[in-house]
């Protein structure tokens, strides 16, 4: 732990309080109006927000697009900078934990009059924000407050949006409940654990000429992007995330001594980029980690549950990424959890 600051303190407890978030949103009812949503009635369904609430979109997008559904995921920002992208027929699902971000709250008041789209779902923590309040259907993370960087709600809106997506879709609801309450007690024994890996980070950051990447594969793709963007605000450390292949396409040139690469995936041997990439990384000499189920080869492991559940294995593997900018920060002597420049909601566009 890096300090015993009141920041690191209320950074600590969002972390520790996961398991329980989960367990309140797997309680609670979803909205009656979702299992009236005809998702094949849009000429397209926009998933959008700003930072984590985009990136926590990634396996709901994956999902629709395998459904053949005209779906697009784009951030809030863009959708401002071209909302000609939302039509009368338009289904737009937009997640804010706040719901009072820049980004979001102008486009609640964008998306009013002759830009109403058909449809409005808002997934958010705050049934009174801007966002809700725009909103045909509101899906509540029931998170609760939070106190720093994005740890629980990101969770939460994994969670909200399998049930969501299970509710419209036909499928159970039960089965993604007991999903996520089976989630929650994985995340809950890994905590119990404590896994701060200290030595990983020390390393990482002292090594010459140090840099980080975080490449994610399929659904762990949302890991990747977030874990960048929690460990950029939680302990300062400039960790660039990747989908895919984009890695090799410029950012390959960092490879070599000092680049310390995350991958996110299943560790399956039919995935198509990140068995051979994280082969050329570790013979370039770069520190290759893997999160996930299993270790692709030549890296070292950071365990995610080894079952059948994309949510497991996103929200186990989201708090390894926790667990490790509290290592990064004690690294770095940064407070972790504590903004230095910005706010827990940004509300200047």
């Amino acid at each position: 732990m890096s300090n015993g600051t009141a920041e690191t303190s209320s950074y600590i407890d969002d972390i520790t309080e996961q398991p329980a978030a989960l367990r309140r949103q797997a309680d609670a009812a979803l909205p009656a109006a979702l299992a009236d949503v005809d998702l094949h009635a849009h000429d397209r369904i926009v998933l959008t927000g700003m930072g984590s609430s985009d990136y926590a979109a990634v396996p709901i997008e994956r999902a629709l697009a395998a459904k053949g559904l005209p779906v697009v995921r784009i951030d809030a920002g863009q959708l401002l900078d071209v909302p000609e992208r939302v039509t009368n027929r338009t289904l737009v699902w937009a997640t804010s934990q706040s719901g009072r971000s820049g980004e979001v709250a102008a486009l609640a008041d964008r998306l009013t009059g002759s830009c109403k789209p058909a449809l409005t779902i808002a997934t958010t923590d705050d049934t009174s924000s801007p966002l809700a309040g725009m909103a045909d259907i509101v899906l509540e993370l029931h998170s609760g407050p939070e106190a720093t960087v994005s740890t629980k709600s990101y969770l939460n809106t994994l969670a909200a949006q399998h049930r969501a997506l299970a509710l419209m879709t036909g499928g159970s609801v039960e089965a993604v409940d007991e999903d996520v309450r089976r989630t929650a007690d994985e995340v809950a024994a890994l905590l119990a654990e404590w896994p701060v890996p200290d030595a990983f980070a020390e390393q990482a950051w002292n090594a010459p000429r140090a840099r980080f990447a975080y490449i994610g594969i399929g659904d762990d793709a949302a890991t990747a992007l977030t874990g960048a963007l929690i460990t950029k605000e939680s302990s300062k450390v400039p960790v660039e995330g990747f989908v895919g292949g984009a890695f090799r396409h410029g950012p390959y040139e960092l490879a070599g001594p000092g680049l310390t690469a995350v991958l996110f995936g299943p560790g399956a041997a039919e995935d198509p980029f990140l068995p051979g990439l994280a082969q050329d990384l570790v013979r370039s000499g770069a520190t290759v980690l893997t999160v996930g189920p299993r270790a692709y080869d030549g890296t070292e492991l950071l365990a995610t549950p080894d079952r059948a559940s994309t949510l497991a294995r996103l929200a186990v593997g989201s708090v390894r990424t926790q667990l490790l900018t509290l290592a990064f920060a004690k690294a770095t002597g940064e407070v972790a959890g504590r903004f230095r420049f910005g706010q827990k909601v940004t509300a200047a566009l």
